[in-house]
């Protein structure tokens, strides 16, 4: 292939990948982030796309990326948030009547740098070993902006960047301003953006009007806009970041049904008393299996997240989902308020669609609450 610029990954404990240039060139020629590992074996563009990346460098495990190529309508945000993309094959040709564009095209129009070439199962294990680090990547040479880029400059970028631990990554990725999807639907849901995603919006919009309102939203505030429920996204990085949003939720406890899925899970877990661990290299994939504890089923579940609620740290809930995997807390039920979450992603996309009944759960929740249990049968079928 013509064009190629050969470039270098190299993590923040000083380890080497080498590869070649893909999608844009990040300014000052150098992409620095924390590196994770994503196992999905399709619905690249939907990770890419995903909010909750921000701040982070992201491995595709799969080796052939890219071959069905992308389309607007796969989109989870209005821009990807990512700081780059680690592949090992880049398809030279996409083949799906869906796409409208190659995924290399679509990472240069969205400034995502990527590299590939890489020796990714190499670096999977690498992470899975010793855990998901800070690395920078780039091609050598001078970049646009004269800079030289090498080894050492990478080794430098990458020392230097802080990850993802203690960073308010979700004032980077949430909504500006309030906007309304779905109207003349018979419940009315107050959803934080925490770096929601599409594919939620689109579950939440089939039973309710969705007022979607920024992060640093108050409970009075919310409480104004009489919403028959709450909901509370998914979003990158540390909750501990984001103290004013477990305030607000606080202040929604008791007076409101709540329902939170990943960032949201970890925030509901943190208003209700509990505390929150960070993973060694997270979970980040579309084949986790879950097991709920009111019955025993299984659920294959995806997933994307770094942090975690710890168990036993909360006297407030019960916890609902578990893990299979680790034992990681994958859902909770509050004692004494309607309100609940999960970790994992039940509206899929990309991944298995085991967990879409929680958004029936949440209906119902509403229903019992406000005296509308008609209406919440007929959204659900009735269905438990």
């Amino acid at each position: 292939m013509t064009g190629v610029r050969q470039a270098l990954l190299v993590l923040s404990d000083g380890t080497v990948f080498e590869g070649e240039a893909l999608g844009a060139e990040a300014p000052g020629g150098i992409a620095a982030g924390e590196v994770v590992f994503n196992t999905v074996l399709h619905g690249y563009q939907e990770v890419l796309s995903d909010p909750s990346y921000a701040g982070q460098i992201i491995t595709f495990t799969y080796p052939h990326i890219g071959n069905y190529g992308v389309t607007g309508h796969d989109d989870e945000a209005r821009r990807p948030y990512c700081r780059g993309v680690v592949v090992r094959e880049l398809a030279r040709r996409r083949s799906n009547w869906r796409s409208t564009e190659d995924l290399d095209t679509w990472l240069a129009r969205h400034g995502v740098p990527g590299i590939g070439g890489i020796d990714t199962r190499r670096l999977t294990r690498h992470i899975r070993d010793t855990g998901a680090m800070p690395g920078a990547f780039g091609p050598l040479g001078e970049a646009p902006d004269g800079t030289m880029v090498d080894e050492a400059s990478l080794r430098t970028a990458a020392t230097a960047e802080p990850g993802t631990e203690g960073v308010d990554l979700v004032s980077q990725v949430t909504t500006a301003e309030s906007y309304v999807l779905g109207d003349h639907q018979p419940f009315h849901v107050v959803a934080y953006d925490f770096g929601i995603k599409a594919t939620i919006l689109r579950h939440l919009a089939g039973f309710a009007r969705v007022e979607v309102v920024p992060a640093s939203t108050t409970a009075a505030d919310v409480l104004a806009r009489k919403p028959h429920g709450v909901f509370l996204s998914n979003g990158p990085g540390d909750p501990a970041t984001v103290p004013y949003a477990v305030e607000s939720i606080q202040g929604l406890l008791g007076e409101v049904p709540v329902f939170g899925i990943c960032l949201g899970h970890q925030l509901l877990a943190t208003a209700l008393g509990g505390s929150i661990t960070k993973l060694p290299f997270g979970h980040h994939g579309g084949n986790h299996p879950v097991r709920r504890l009111r019955d025993g089923v299984v659920e294959i579940t995806s997933q994307n997240h770094n942090f975690a609620v710890t168990e036993g740290s909360m006297a407030a809930a019960e916890v609902t989902h578990v893990n299979l995997n680790d034992g990681v807390v994958e859902g909770i039920r509050a004692n004494e308020v309607p309100a609940f979450s999960v970790q994992h992603h039940p509206e899929a996309g990309p991944g298995p669609h085991d967990s879409a009944y929680l958004f029936d759960d949440f209906a119902r929740l509403m229903g019992d609450h406000h005296g509308m249990r008609d209406v919440a049968h007929a959204i659900t079928g009735g269905a438990a």
